[in-house]
């Protein structure tokens, strides 16, 4: 049986429960047992062109020199619905400051990613997952994960699992 270490915030009691839940049970392959290798603190990243699910395309220069916040969600998470209308405020709090963003969903289709967008009245830039984003930035395990690239393209912090909205509140200390 698989232990939770005691937490010292809720942050990370959270983002206990929720490795421990998405986990494997011991012996039992699955699909996803073997990911890309996660972010980490202080890897270089190469940025891709990206295209946006609303059509265009976003040029990899766009994100050069920027302070750059990734977020992989999903329409059918739950967390992500908690999460991402805080980095939605994020987003037009610090958008102007020079802050770039970029949601990743790994919904299945675009369709389904749009619609949920839309909906939701959401507008920092979003892509879907792809083979060129999983090489760029490796796949995450689970959703949400949240990465802050600086601006030497170096990632400087990786949050898995929901974030309380101070926790996205302090990602603005990057700028």
């Amino acid at each position: 049986m698989r232990s939770i270490a005691k937490p010292h915030s809720r942050r990370r009691a959270l983002g206990q429960l929720m490795a421990w839940l998405a986990a494997p049970a011991a012996g039992v392959a699955t699909a996803q047992s073997a990911p890309s290798p996660a972010l980490s603190p202080g890897q270089s990243i190469a940025w891709p062109s990206v295209p946006l699910l609303n059509g265009p395309m976003l040029a990899a220069a766009h994100f050069e020199g920027r302070v750059t916040v990734l977020y992989w969600w999903a329409s059918w998470c739950p967390f992500c619905r908690e999460q991402t209308p805080e980095m939605q405020k994020l987003w037009a709090r610090h958008g102007p400051q020079g802050l770039r963003m970029l949601g990743i969903s790994i919904d299945a289709k675009a369709e389904t990613a749009q619609q949920h967008w839309s909906r939701n009245g959401f507008t920092f830039p979003t892509t879907l997952s792809s083979e060129e984003l999983a090489r760029a930035f490796h796949r995450p395990r689970g959703v949400p994960v949240t990465a802050v690239i600086d601006r030497q393209g170096r990632v400087a912090q990786v949050e898995r699992g929901q974030m309380f909205p101070e926790d996205i509140a302090a990602l603005a200390r990057w700028l």
